[in-house]
């Protein structure tokens, strides 16, 4: 059975090396914020061994009216082609997949611990829970070597300006090397960090996105600080 098709309507550069691919929502299509879909090339004119298919978090919200993919660009045949497709090309669409989803329960806040393009779930899942007004309090906690790296950190730290359930608590791990001047945290997301904006570690949902480096440590840091594993949620991106 062949997999539906989409046509690429917009894309724009995010960040610095990072790009958002929006493709049209196919009729019918319904997901929920922080699934991912699988992209597949249709006879892409460049190819090599890691295939025509890529699994990218839909890091638009199921409310808005395109499907948004975002990623950091390297040299692969997918990514090249990806980046000069015209618009109006068409992708096979697999999705959606995926259980990294906001839990139910409104009295657990939920904290996101996320770094470079590990914010693509995260922006899903607060945009969508803004939007249907669930309740739950946020608190998104991302890190980046410089501003210009991080995707999405204006317009969520805009949402959180309008939305006292949500916060967000940007750190940079290299401001010095930035042509911006940066204000805000400094230095990797650590214990310390986290107890400055949440007052009681063991009470909140943890969501863990982002290279697998950093969700190994922020695991630990839970961990030791007396978080249940079964408070813990994980997404690791590899590759890009």
């Amino acid at each position: 059975m062949s997999l539906p098709r989409t046509r690429l309507v917009k894309k724009d550069e995010v960040a610095e090396g990072t790009m958002l691919f929006q493709f049209e929502k196919p009729e019918g299509f319904t997901y929920k914020a922080g699934q991912f879909a699988d992209y597949t090339l249709i006879e892409p004119a460049d190819t090599d061994a890691e295939g025509n298919t890529r699994g990218f978090t839909l890091s638009s919200a199921p409310f808005e009216p395109n499907l948004m993919c975002t990623t950091r660009m390297r040299d692969t045949a997918f990514k090249r082609v990806l980046k000069d497709m015209p618009v109006g090309t068409e992708v096979e669409l697999d999705a959606p997949y995926g259980s990294f989803t906001l839990h139910n329960k409104v009295a657990r806040p939920a904290v996101f611990l996320t770094g470079g393009i590990g914010i693509t779930p995260a922006r899903s899942i607060t945009l969508q829970s803004v939007h249907d007004k669930t309740g739950h309090r946020i608190i998104v906690f991302y890190s980046n070597k410089r501003p210009e790296d991080a995707a999405f950190l204006d317009e969520l730290g805009r949402v959180a300006g309008a939305q006292p359930n949500v916060t967000v608590v940007a750190t940079m791990t290299e401001p010095e090397k930035s042509r911006r001047t940066w204000t805000g945290e400094t230095g990797f997301i650590d214990k310390d960090m986290l107890a400055r904006y949440v007052e009681d570690l063991t009470v909140p949902i943890y969501y863990l996105s982002g290279p697998a480096g950093l969700v190994t440590a922020m695991r630990s840091i839970l961990n030791g600080a007396g978080v249940d594993d079964d408070d813990i949620r994980t997404e690791e991106f590899t590759g890009y």
